[in-house]
């Protein structure tokens, strides 16, 4: 139970936590620690919050950030299992099947980035990278300070 109104930090509290979630081996090293979503929703705090909690875990050497791919327990030569695929490409193939089956449709939007954040526990750059990709193959246009909005089917790869 966090003590929100005591003398200790709420973001150090969890990080006491999930210290000891590592030191008694339920996070082992080369696994990733729980995403900044999911420290939010688990502990009920805000992104900036969860933050610092990676940021503390870090400071004590505990946890190490791979951008784009998340923080790990250990240190950054602790072997951890590779993703087959990138984390914003298996989000952009995701929406593009979403797009195939005509969930997305053509001139309207895909989610947000922070939209896009909060579905997949992802930092901004992940989203941003997963837009891109749907971008540079055609599945989506970006209209400056409107949205992202799906392409004309005649636009979309062909696979």
């Amino acid at each position: 139970m966090l003590d929100r109104d005591g003398p200790i930090p709420v973001y150090k509290q969890i990080a006491d936590i999930i210290r000891d979630r590592i030191d008694n081996g339920e996070l082992p090293p080369g696994n990733p620690m729980p995403s900044e979503a999911e420290l939010e929703a688990e502990y009920g705090i805000a992104r900036t919050t969860a933050r610092r909690v990676a940021r503390e875990l870090r400071e004590q050497g505990l946890v190490y950030t791979v951008q784009g791919e998340g923080t790990f327990v250990g240190d950054d030569s602790a072997p951890r299992a590779r993703r087959k695929i990138a984390l914003y490409q298996q989000i952009a193939e995701e929406i593009a099947e979403r797009i195939r089956r005509r969930e997305f449709k053509p001139n309207r939007p895909i989610p947000s980035e922070k939209a896009l954040m909060q579905q997949y526990g992802v930092a901004k750059v992940t989203a941003r990278q997963a837009v891109a990709a749907l971008r540079e193959k055609g599945w989506v246009f970006t209209v400056p300070y409107r949205g992202t909005y799906v392409s004309p089917p005649e636009k979309w790869p062909r696979d």
